[in-house]
């Protein structure tokens, strides 16, 4: 079914989760912090991406409904040529695909048609206990959404101290694998973020709020 994480050249990746209902594929800037203005690291990235995530769309076969989370972009220039990048990536796609305006969010939606089974429809098949609803998004997935939260709110959260509240597996990544991502999300916003674990959060369910 391949990784979820696929790391781009410059040291940005993207990460791919499928569910029953749709594909989501978020991307990352990773390692990569480019020599010049953020904007300028955060177009690069993205364009980077579109080819992958070309690429990807065609080898995994994924079909249905495919959102795409590009970083955001403040300027309504770079967010256009990231959408015809990938108008332009997709010409080489057999599958017939259809793509809505990117939203100033960075978010493209698009449906793809299906020429085979996809790898994870070939691979898997449904669980006869949950009906093949059984599934969660990653404690990685979870995270990068977190980051992404944190910086769409941050105008809107009073203090200068920014706490999340998490279920502990997700304080625990928080705390080691993605220390990094939140020190960069600190010295992006000039906050200090502070990590809660609550037991009676679901592994998907978080909390940010200002102090």
């Amino acid at each position: 079914m391949g990784q979820k994480r696929v790391w781009l050249k410059s040291g940005g990746y993207i990460i791919i989760d499928q569910t029953e209902a749709l594909a989501a594929i978020d991307v990352n800037t990773g390692r990569y912090t480019g020599k010049k203005k953020l904007e300028d690291t955060v177009l690069k990235t993205n364009l980077e991406a579109v080819k992958e995530v070309a690429y990807q769309l065609r080898l995994r076969n994924l079909g249905g409904i495919i959102i795409i989370d590009f970083i955001d972009m403040d300027k309504p220039a770079n967010r256009e040529k990231v959408y015809n990048a990938l108008m332009e990536a997709l010409k080489k796609d057999k599958a017939r695909t259809n793509i809505l305006k990117i939203s100033e969010f960075g978010l493209i939606e698009m449906t793809r048609k299906r020429v085979r089974e996809s790898l994870n429809q070939a691979l898997c098949e449904p669980c006869p206990y949950c009906d093949g609803r059984g599934r969660i998004k990653s404690k990685s997935t979870v995270c990068y959404g977190i980051f992404r939260a944190v910086r769409r709110d941050n105008i809107e959260l009073p203090g200068d101290k920014i706490m999340i509240s998490v279920n502990p597996d997700i304080a625990d990544i928080l705390y080691d694998e993605e220390s990094q991502g939140v020190e960069e999300l600190e010295a992006l916003l000039g906050k200090k973020i502070i990590i809660k674990a609550r037991n009676t959060f679901h592994q998907e369910q978080y909390e940010i709020t200002g102090i």
